[in-house]
């Protein structure tokens, strides 16, 4: 005779209670309790991850030619990024360690000073066009008052980034830009990322063969911003046109659609109800095509910026989206 048990998942908040006990319905739990101790050990347990041990897998994955190791260590999950030029197969390659410490990313010499800084944007993606909700009044007025809000006094940290890029500086970041042509226009982009943005330019081109929108995308393109060593407008954040690794692409004319939510803020308060009839979008080819080789698009957020695609392969990861990252 065979018992038939159904698990459930177990979720756990922390590292150490790896160990969890089997969770279920109260039946289920009785018929455990009697089943014999050699039973019972026989049971699988599945473990579920914490989001700090699955953003850090996301990052490992989103890049495998720098990030050689994952552990949980010193009560955090890490992730060790070797040296740039270093050989990933090396038995003890030259690099640093890099803490969650609450989507900070922090080295070890900082991993107890998160309140000195916030966190970078490591959060869910999703797949498809996000349907637009009606906000209620607290959400109205936060929206609304987003374009004149101060700077935060807390500083994003970016230690992360800056190693994994070389991009600490204007001067250090300029050493690693590169002119590439892409879809008609001259842009300076991170050489990391130039590969991934050939790949993209032909899969884009494959599909103006059959589809009359992305051609006509492609034969309206007016504007080609790469690399720019500025922050985020508004904002005390540095852009990811900073590193290289972000795009604007623009029509010679919007044709009176919107395209980025500051500029929409400039002349109404509810931008974010924009519908997206009224906002420039590229035709969705297009965008599934940045989206296969590591880079999300500005038009799914709610600041929306239509015009902008950027290198996140973690956050396509994180999200549980297919992508294709350069090993």
């Amino acid at each position: 005779m065979f018992i038939l048990l159904v698990m459930t998942i177990v979720t756990i908040n922390s590292c150490e209670s790896r160990k969890a006990a089997p969770a279920g319905s109260t039946d289920i739990l009785h018929e455990i309790d009697l089943l014999t101790e050699e039973e019972a050990e026989e049971i699988p347990v599945i473990i579920e991850p914490t989001r700090a041990e699955l953003v850090m897998r996301a990052i490992m994955n989103g890049y495998p030619n720098r990030i050689v190791k994952i552990e949980y260590r010193y009560d955090d999950w890490a992730v060790f990024l070797i040296d740039a030029g270093e050989n990933p197969a090396s038995v003890n390659p030259a690099g640093k360690w890099y803490y969650y410490t609450g989507g900070r990313l922090l080295p070890e010499d900082k991993k107890d000073e998160t309140s000195s800084y916030r966190s970078l944007q490591l959060y869910n993606y999703p797949g498809e066009l996000p349907v637009l909700v009606e906000r209620n009044a607290d959400e109205r007025e936060r929206l609304s008052s987003m374009a004149d809000r101060r700077p935060s006094a807390i500083a994003r940290s970016t230690f992360f980034l800056d190693d994994l890029f070389a991009a600490a500086t204007r001067a250090e970041v300029e050493k690693s830009i590169v002119r590439m042509n892409f879809l008609g226009g001259s842009i300076r982009v991170h050489k990391d990322i130039q590969e991934a943005l050939t790949l993209v330019e032909a899969r884009i081109r494959a599909a103006a063969a059959t589809d009359r929108d992305v051609q006509t995308w492609i034969n309206n393109l007016g504007t080609w911003e790469g690399w720019n060593w500025r922050n985020v407008a508004n904002s005390d954040a540095r852009s990811y046109h900073a590193y290289g690794l972000a795009i604007d692409l623009l029509p010679r004319s919007l044709g009176g659609l919107q395209t980025y939510w500051l500029w929409t803020a400039e002349h109404r308060n509810d931008w974010y109800n924009v519908p997206y009839s009224q906002r420039y979008h590229p035709p969705q080819a297009v965008v599934a095509a940045f989206e296969s080789y590591g880079f999300i698009w500005g038009g799914k957020w709610t600041t929306f910026d239509t015009m902008h695609f950027e290198y996140r392969p973690e956050i396509l990861f994180l999200s549980g989206l297919d992508v294709q990252v350069l090993r």
